[in-house]
Parts: structure tokens; C-alpha cells; sequence
């Protein structure tokens, strides 16, 4: 009996480790499962962008030259053609006032050879000479004139100045934008989509529109226009998203955009992460099988299923690295339906 007692104790000892083998090892890996749901599904084009009125323009200068004047308009009503700020022009008008007075002088040229023809002591020539001469500088007074304008920046349309910059003494170059001058409304939004999404968005599309400053709202617009050519550097395409009338968003806001490009009522819906390779694995019985199937309209969090399987299966999600199948102990988790 007592060479016996060494050979029950491993007997013992096998059997508490077959035990906790089948335990740990033989019931399987522990995997949640859900239950496909219906559900709206919606293929969504994401896009960011900003928000900007329909009607408006960017004013800066043409020259390079130091603030003198502003109007401090801002938020004020304009019309077009009323000044906005001028420029320091006194070099210019010196400019102008040389070319005036060689103006004088190739009149009063000009007067004497006339004077000299009518003597007949002058030649066609010598006439021709001060005609040319007086016309050419009469070109170079009105460039100038023209150049002086420049030092003034005037409104390009009748509206509202939305923002100003710059300050008196401040040397500005052409490519600073000092005034912007719109209609307040309508707004639009700007935004920039991929060019690999491009070909699914088309004109009339509701678009939800996500703003930080209104968190708790889900705001709308209607896609209006996409610009025909892309931005080879960027790889984008501009859609212009139209806002509605009573829109809570103001000029500049930077938003995201999610572009509705196909919604499909009381789909059946399973998560994006129950989907591995064209297929999901359904748990009978304990047994989780790999079963192919077919999908549809694909989005962020939630896939169609065409066909492949029905509402009373159970399928693992998510579905474990290296997963292949086999015993499963599975736990349960509710499934919302998901748009």
C-alpha cells in the first residue's frame, strides 16, 4: 500500500492539471460576440474646411509702401470705390510733379517750333521732334496718375468690411491682405476632400457639418459645386458645401464635414471589426466557424451585410489576433443599431 501512495498522488496531480488545462485551454479563448442589428447605413466622405461668405473679396496692396491712413471700418458698411486705407505716395507724386514740369517745358518746345514754322524758318523734323517728345510725356503723367491710385485701397464691392489689419506706420508688401469686404450672408463652407473620394460626392448631398464651438449640435449643409481641377501638391479636390440661412456658424470657423454620398434604411449592420478578410466568425454551439459574406455600404464603425448571415447570429466582435476558429467561451454584448 504504501509503494501505491506515490502513484495516487500523481494521479491526483495529472488529474488537477487536466483539469485546469481543459479549464484555461480546452473550453477555448474568451470572445465577446454580438448580434447583427438594423440600422441605417450611410457611406460617408470626410472632408475639413472652413467657413467663408459666398460674396466677398480680399483686398491688399499693389505697391509696397507704409500705412498713413486707415478707415477703422471694421464690422461697418461700405460701398464700392470708398477708400480704405491709403499709402505713403510722396515719393510718386514727386515723380509726377518732374514729369508735369517736363511737360511744360516740351509744350513751350513745342509752341517755339510752331511759332518758327509759321516764320518758315523751322524744319518738319524739328517739329515732329517736340510732338513726340511732348506725347510721350504726356504717357508718362497719366501712368503715373495711375500708379498713385495705387497707393490708395478701395473697396471692390458694396458690403461689409469683415476684418481689417494693419496699423498706421506699418510697412506692407503686395502680398498682405489688409481688408476682407463680403456680404455677411449667405455663408458656405469650404472644404477640401481627398481625390481618391472625389468620385462619390455629387452636387445636392447632405452633408453634417461638426463645429468645436457647437459640440453638442449637428449642424447641415447641401453640397453646391466641386471645382473641376485638383490640387496635384495636396491630392484635393474644393467642395463648396451650402449653409443655411440660420446657421449658428460665423465666418472662418474651421469645421469637419462628413458628406452622405449613400444611406440605406434597416440594413443589417455589423461592427467594422467583426470583418476580417471578407468574412466573420459565427459562434454555435460553442464553436465559433469562419462564414464568408457578402458586404455593402461600408462605413466608420458599422458594415452592411448583404447576405452571409441572419439577425440570430452571434458574432465574434472584435475579432482576436490570429484568430482561426474552433471552442470559444463567448460573452454577449449589446449591439445598438449604427448609422
Amino acid at each position: 500500500m504504501i509503494r501505491l501512495r506515490p502513484v495516487l498522488v500523481l494521479l491526483v496531480i495529472g488529474a488537477l492539471a487536466a483539469g485546469v488545462w481543459w479549464w484555461r485551454v480546452g473550453r477555448g479563448p474568451e470572445v465577446t460576440v454580438v448580434a447583427p442589428s438594423r440600422g441605417t447605413a450611410a457611406e460617408i466622405v470626410y472632408a475639413t474646411g472652413s467657413v467663408e461668405p459666398v460674396l466677398w473679396a480680399k483686398v491688399g496692396p499693389i505697391v509696397r509702401g507704409r500705412i498713413i491712413e486707415r478707415c477703422r471700418c471694421e464690422g461697418s458698411e461700405v460701398k464700392a470705390g470708398q477708400v480704405l486705407a491709403r499709402l505713403d505716395d510722396r515719393e510718386a507724386r514727386h515723380t509726377q510733379r518732374e514729369l508735369i514740369a517736363r511737360r511744360d517745358q516740351a509744350q513751350r518746345e513745342l509752341d517755339r517750333q510752331l511759332e518758327l514754322r509759321s516764320h518758315g524758318v523751322a524744319s518738319p523734323q524739328a517739329l515732329e521732334r517736340a510732338q513726340t517728345e511732348l506725347r510721350q510725356i504726356e504717357a508718362l503723367i497719366a501712368a503715373q496718375g495711375e500708379r498713385i491710385e495705387n497707393y490708395r485701397l478701395v473697396s471692390p464691392m458694396d458690403g461689409t468690411v469683415l476684418r481689417e489689419d494693419g496699423e498706421v506706420g506699418e510697412v506692407v508688401d503686395t502680398n498682405t491682405v489688409l481688408y476682407r469686404v463680403g456680404q455677411p450672408h449667405p455663408l458656405r463652407l469650404v472644404a477640401e476632400v481627398n481625390e481618391e473620394d472625389i468620385p462619390r460626392v455629387k452636387r445636392g448631398q447632405v452633408t453634417l457639418i461638426r463645429a468645436d464651438a457647437f459640440p453638442e449640435r449637428t449642424l447641415e449643409g447641401k453640397v453646391d459645386d466641386i471645382t473641376p481641377a485638383g490640387d496635384p501638391v495636396a491630392k484635393t479636390f474644393r467642395v463648396y458645401v451650402g449653409l443655411p440661412e440660420n446657421t449658428p456658424l460665423k465666418i472662418g470657423m474651421s469645421v469637419e464635414a462628413n458628406i452622405v454620398a449613400q444611406e440605406k434604411a434597416n440594413a443589417l449592420l455589423v461592427p467594422t471589426e467583426a470583418i476580417v478578410g471578407g468574412a466573420v466568425f459565427v459562434v454555435e454551439n460553442g464553436v465559433a466557424v469562419r462564414r464568408k459574406v457578402e458586404t455593402g455600404i461600408k462605413g466608420t464603425r458599422a458594415v452592411e451585410i448583404v447576405s452571409g448571415i441572419t439577425e440570430g447570429d452571434r458574432v465574434v466582435s472584435p475579432v482576436p489576433s490570429r484568430f482561426a476558429g474552433g471552442r470559444v467561451r463567448a460573452s454577449e454584448k449589446p449591439q445598438e443599431p449604427a448609422k
